[in-house]
């Protein structure tokens, strides 16, 4: 069997991935909270976890591999958005038309992003009863406690309970900070502590749940933490302990090590998942992305929008563009990355020309131990730029060798070169027939040397934002002109 490494966030070393069953590699990664649009910084995580599906799948078989990606559709910020953007409607309706919106949104951005779907998307609202029935075997097991608060009543996990609590954020104790949506309280055993479930008032979703603590019985009309929910939908998709648990670093702490603490005290295990992947940071132009700092984009906005850059951007070039940063290094995600992105992908598809790359071939050798050790995308990258240079399209073995490559990148997606631009022209708003028309023309007066027809014509296309180059055919030595978007 191939062998993969990558890094273990839980051990800090890189290590041999050994899944617990070859024949059912399992893994879940956080999914998105469906109160508004994805931001770029969404982005990464779907994109990172894609290539590793498929890789796993490369490697072990698709029907071998199980990804599991939640949807967080109960929430606090999501009564906030539907209350503000469906004030006439009753809250459950209102919430609905909310959560209906912006996972269809998602699903589009994943899609557009190249993303495969995963073997499972489990609802939150889908697993309240085994969230209660956690909640309490965490109760009966001493880590778990019923208590009052200022919102009302509530059920906490007690983070003193766990003797090696903070071993994936590598922070102890009586360092941390508290880890849920409430503030510290006085009805908190420990700061740390972080809630279970919670009170909901009248006017609030909720589902009645029944506890047990001490003796006495208290049924609290409320809703899950956010930690419960993925401790129990990968718990029904998954089983008690798995093979990896990915998301983002800034989900390490707190909802990662909450995650652990519920599903190894509620079973018993000393791990959750015996590898936990996470992607780096992300940046805008420099900047941690805000509102405030007018840098937040959203993946639609990016697609469909001239928000960023002035122009829409292929949802190809987006996931380039990630994928050229090492998965567990910061990116700084700017335009210039983008163009540099798309540079590469126009380069390809016109060496692709309009005939497709033939398929059933096997990935390259070095590109395929690239992303084997550790998902390094870069190098993996940087094999079919190389192979470009001198690619003919005409040889199917290496047609086909740098299509299964592709494949497991998530690029080059589209038939051919033809299609590739045709979809980018008409995303900008181009009629590449005008254009292919008028550098025709051109040449034409560049044959009969009226450079003065010639340079008109081009700095008409440069005022519509089309720039010409002006190349030679490295077989012939006659002149090429091609021609990009500049906006």
């Amino acid at each position: 069997m191939t062998e993969l490494k990558f890094w273990n966030t839980l051990t800090r070393v890189k290590e041999e991935f050994t899944p617990i069953d070859p024949d059912n590699v399992r893994m879940y990664v956080c999914g998105p909270t469906v109160y508004d649009y994805a931001h770029i910084g969404n982005a990464r995580p779907v994109i990172v976890f894609d290539v590793l599906f498929r890789l796993l799948c490369h490697v072990y078989g698709e029907d071998h591999v199980t990804y599991v990606r939640n949807i967080t559709d109960v929430d606090d910020k999501i009564n906030a958005r539907a209350l503000r953007d469906y004030p006439d409607l009753p809250l459950n309706e209102a919430i609905a038309k909310v959560t209906e919106k912006t996972a269809e949104r998602f699903h589009k951005d994943a899609a557009a992003l190249g993303c495969l779907p995963p073997t499972f998307e489990p609802r939150a609202t889908a697993h309240i009863d085994g969230m209660i029935r956690m909640i309490q075997t965490l109760i009966d097991k001493g880590n778990a406690y019923v208590t009052s608060g200022r919102e009302g009543r509530e059920v906490l996990f007690a983070v003193a309970s766990m003797p090696d609590y903070g071993k994936l954020s590598n922070r102890k104790l009586e360092d941390q900070q508290a880890g849920a949506r409430i503030a510290v309280e006085d009805h908190k055993r420990n700061p740390g502590d972080f809630v279970l479930w919670k009170e909901s008032a009248a006017d609030e979703p909720g589902w009645d749940a029944t506890f047990t603590d001490g003796g006495e019985t208290t049924t609290i009309h409320g809703r899950p933490g956010w930690h419960i929910e993925c401790s129990v939908m990968s718990e029904y998709h998954l089983g008690e302990t798995f093979d990896i648990h990915g998301g983002g670093l800034d989900l390490i702490f707190p909802h990662h090590e909450n995650e652990i603490a519920q599903s190894c005290c509620a079973h018993g295990n000393d791990r959750m998942a015996n590898l936990w992947m996470h992607n780096g940071f992300l940046q805008v132009e420099g900047k941690k992305m805000s509102k405030s700092d007018g840098n937040f984009v959203t993946i639609a906005e990016l697609l469909e929008t001239d928000k960023f850059g002035g122009r829409k951007w292929p949802g190809e070039v987006l996931r380039l563009a990630m994928l050229m940063t090492d998965y567990r290094q910061p990116i700084d995600f700017s335009v210039s990355r983008l163009r540099e992105a798309e540079e590469k992908l126009d380069y390809w598809y016109r060496k692709i020309g309009d005939d497709p790359l033939t398929e059933g071939g096997v990935p390259e050798e070095r590109a395929l131990y690239a992303l084997q050790d550790d998902l390094n995308t870069t190098s993996a990258i940087s094999w079919l730029s190389n192979e470009f240079v001198y690619f003919d399209n005409n040889r199917e073995d290496v047609g086909s060798t740098i299509k299964a490559t592709a494949n497991l990148l998530g690029i080059l997606q589209f038939e051919n070169g033809w299609e590739w631009f045709e979809y980018k022209n008409k995303l900008l708003g181009v009629d590449q027939i005008y254009v292919e028309d008028c550098i025709r023309n051109r040449l034409d007066f560049i044959a009969d040397k009226n450079w003065a027809e010639a340079d008109k014509i081009r700095d008409e296309l440069l005022e519509q934002g089309i720039q010409l180059k002006d190349g030679k055919d490295p077989e012939t030595g006659e002149r090429v002109t091609t021609w990009e978007v500049k906006r």
